[in-house]
């Protein structure tokens, strides 16, 4: 899977990267403009990722094509799960890891994250992947193929800081559905800084600020 990407620095020789995964529907575009609140000056320049997923035909849209990372079968996101397609994009998510090790940001200098079906990637591929990342950071979203985390967990992740954030009345990935996925984090040993807002299915300022402090200690 070849994707399209935006890229962003916020100076010349970053020593870092955050890979942001958009939401069903949208594209890398959706977060630039709150990228660009974040203010991480204290740890140096930062190059911000943002690819967009490939159109797909998505089930719960009645089959019309959107941008999705993988097919969603059905309103609970986890009785049936697209397992093909979540593993090609884990696998999209890989290469542009490695990208950026080539470019000389190791391992531990990334941060993949995400919103909702981004989230579920974020987790998906970070928990995964065979080197120490930074850290991985989802909002509002869930924990994909759950069942299987503890088993193909890499052990190089298991300490890894993990920062979700969840709103109160979201309206598509339910409250509850989020706080399995928490719960089951916390049970595999991860340590999860967990956030909650009074708000929808949506990004709000003060969980803006929230991801920044995190960020900043998570990369400092």
């Amino acid at each position: 899977m070849s994707l399209q990407v935006i890229e962003a620095q916020t100076g010349e020789n970053p020593v870092a990267t955050i890979l942001i995964m958009h939401g069903l529907g949208a594209d890398g575009r959706d977060f630039v403009p709150i990228a660009e609140q974040l203010v991480l000056s204290a740890i140096g320049p930062v190059r911000f990722l943002f690819p967009s997923a490939p159109h797909l035909p998505v089930t719960i849209n009645g089959g019309h094509s959107m941008p999705a990372w993988y097919d969603i079968l059905g309103a609970d996101l986890v009785s049936r799960q697209d397992e093909a397609g979540m593993r090609l994009s884990q696998a999209a998510m890989e290469a542009l890891i490695a990208n950026e090790k080539s470019r000389g940001i190791a391992a531990s200098r990334i941060v993949v994250a995400g919103f909702s079906q981004g989230c579920a990637m974020a987790l998906m591929a970070g928990l995964r992947h065979t080197e120490r990342l930074a850290g991985i950071a989802g909002l509002s979203g869930y924990l994909p193929l759950a069942d299987k985390t503890g088993a193909e967990g890499s052990a190089a992740n298991q300490d890894v800081p993990i920062f979700l954030a969840h709103g109160v009345r979201d309206g598509v990935v339910a409250m509850p559905r989020a706080l399995a996925s928490r719960d089951a984090l916390v049970a595999l040993g991860y340590p999860v800084e967990w956030h909650e807002y009074a708000m929808e299915h949506s990004v709000c300022p003060q969980e803006v600020s929230d991801l920044e402090k995190w960020l900043l200690r998570v990369l400092a």
